[in-house]
């Protein structure tokens, strides 16, 4: 993002009018450069990037307010996976038009989520499009060095725990899109709180300190549980036997569930809660401390040893069959 030239363009107008305000980190230089500067202040710096497109992520019909929330979280919620606090980040916009409507709600959304965060924008590109419309941003967090929690590292015996609840997102997107949640979940408070779910992520970021310290390994859920499970496992060279009846559920996932099933929610995606593995011994304080972040956590499995793929079984120990196990762009 650049506005140090004699004529203004539009999209520097642009720039100016939504996003400098946002730029409130010394490294950003008021958007007046093409680059900036994130410190390190002897840390690593952890990076990530997500995008997220109309049609695909969110509805052409999704509140902007919403949208822009929806695009910084679901990167702040890879950070607190991995351990780290958030530093920065810089965004790119694929825009059909520069009406206000829609960039004054979204700027000021994003602003509010960027100083909550404690996350500021450094910088970025605007882009106009025929459509539909995008919205990528690359988020930078920091970690002591080499301490950063990946998904190499999970051990047998470690435990395996999810935070929050699991399959709102998509429940609530199958509300937006009159399929069989909405068929069947008649109450309007708990539609309106799937869709909140499918529309507003939760990033654990009060929660990376904990898995810092105590998780072995870590990732966050956007694909659906189940497939983000297998690939932890994968990239551990282990396997995982989890109990499908202790995957935590909202009371409205549990209303709807009965018109979709268990695979449904684990499988469905956004999600954007922190699945970690941690040793036995260190579940207590990982759990106390979770508490004391806010966070809720549950306890849903072990690492076990092997390279097959995760067993699921029910209350009775039989074994659940998992057709599809996460969402897929292709």
């Amino acid at each position: 993002m650049t506005q140090d030239r004699t004529q203004p363009s539009a999209e520097d107008s642009l720039i100016a009018r939504y996003f400098k305000p946002l730029a409130t980190d010394p490294g950003a230089f008021g958007l007046v450069d093409d680059a900036a500067v994130l410190s390190s202040s002897g840390d690593d710096i952890v990076v990530t990037t997500d995008a997220v497109v109309e049609g695909v992520h969110y509805l052409a019909t999704d509140p902007p307010d919403t949208i822009a929330r929806k695009a910084l979280r679901v990167n702040l919620s890879d950070l607190a996976a991995k351990g780290a606090v958030p530093a920065g980040f810089v965004l790119t916009l694929a825009l059909r038009s520069q009406e206000d409507a829609w960039l004054r709600p979204f700027a000021d959304a994003l602003g509010a989520d960027a100083r909550t965060f404690a996350c500021p924008l450094l910088g970025g590109d605007t882009v106009s499009t025929p459509g539909p419309q995008m919205i990528s941003i690359t988020a930078f967090g920091r970690v002591p060095k080499g301490r950063m929690v990946g998904r190499i590292g999970a051990k047998p015996g470690d435990r395996i725990l999810v935070t929050g609840t699991i399959g709102d997102a998509a429940l609530g997107l199958d509300v937006l899109t009159g399929g069989a949640v909405a068929a069947v979940l008649k109450d309007q408070t708990a539609q309106d709180y799937l869709i909140e779910r499918y529309r507003v992520p939760r990033p654990r970021n009060a929660l990376a300190g904990a898995v810092l310290t105590h998780a072995n390994a870590s990732m966050d859920v956007s694909d659906g549980l189940a497939g983000d499970l297998a690939k932890l496992c994968a990239a551990s060279g282990v396997s995982a036997l989890i109990e499908a009846d202790r995957i935590p559920k909202s009371p409205a996932a549990s209303l709807a569930i009965s018109a979709v099933g268990l695979e449904k929610l684990v499988s469905g995606g956004d999600d954007y809660e922190v699945l970690c593995a941690v040793p036995d011994a260190r579940c207590a304080d990982f759990m106390r401390e979770a508490e004391q972040a806010g966070v809720p956590v549950s306890a849903i499995g072990t690492v076990v040893v092997g390279r097959a793929a995760p067993r699921w079984t029910d209350a009775h120990g039989n074994e659940i069959a998992l057709q599809r196990l996460s969402y897929s762009h292709f």
